[in-house]
């Protein structure tokens, strides 16, 4: 069935996770956290999504920025980093900054220029979403933002993937979901809709009931694939 609306993941997938430590980092080029950044981003990130399932699995829902926080208070004390509140503070601050990936303007407007309904589908909070996409300029290029605050649990419930549908009127074949997350592409090949996992670090497929269609190893080719018919 013809793709009319690709939609995408945000955080990983989008925007750079890693550009707040990164760029923190190069602001204290002697420090201790300069040397472990990679470390820090690699744990952030871990504790991040862990904290989203374990939520989202004993029902008890919080936003985005809650685990956001968490998850980096835990990396921090993990790198023994957490009597720097300064270094926690900016951190913070840079993940409402975060970078698009280079690929991400082109890829967008291409779509668009093809006609395609573009969204993202994301477990971040609205107001973490709007400042994600207005720093990156991406607001003219989407017809939707939606939060996972809507229903109140975490991906990769079912009902986060509903929200596709309720929003476009589409039906799930018509929809490319991209995410870089491969446990995310996975559940929504599950859901029913046409999936990209878009592996940029070469990881191994999840051990799980459902596979990506399609494997990339960043955006770029996104939009031919959406709009091969």
């Amino acid at each position: 069935m013809t793709i009319t609306t690709c939609v995408f993941d945000a955080y990983g997938t989008l925007f750079d996770v890693t550009a707040a430590a990164r760029i923190a980092a190069s602001k204290d080029a002697n420090s201790a956290f300069a040397k472990n950044w990679p470390r820090l981003a690699e744990i952030w990130r871990a504790k991040q999504l862990q904290y989203t399932w374990l939520r989202a699995v004993t029902g008890e829902h919080t936003n985005f920025w809650d685990v956001t926080q968490n998850g980096l208070d835990f990396a921090l004390e993990a790198l023994s980093l957490q009597d720097n509140p300064d270094l926690r503070r900016r951190l913070l601050q840079l993940y409402w900054e975060l970078q698009a990936y280079p690929e991400v303007p082109q890829m967008m407007q291409d779509l668009k220029a093809n006609g395609m309904q573009t969204a993202i589908l994301s477990n971040g909070s609205p107001d973490m979403l709007n400042g994600a996409v207005n720093c990156a300029g991406l607001r003219d290029v989407l017809d939707g933002v939606l939060s996972v605050e809507t229903v109140g649990v975490f991906k990769p419930h079912k009902s986060v993937y509903d929200l596709v549908g309720d929003h476009f009127s589409c039906l799930k074949e018509e929809v490319l979901f991209v995410s870089s997350n491969g446990w995310d592409a996975a559940a929504a090949s599950g859901y029913g809709f046409q999936t990209v996992w878009v592996n940029r670090s070469g990881d191994p497929m999840d051990r799980l009931p459902w596979i990506p269609q399609y494997s990339m190893t960043d955006l770029n080719g996104i939009a031919a694939l959406a709009c091969a018919d």
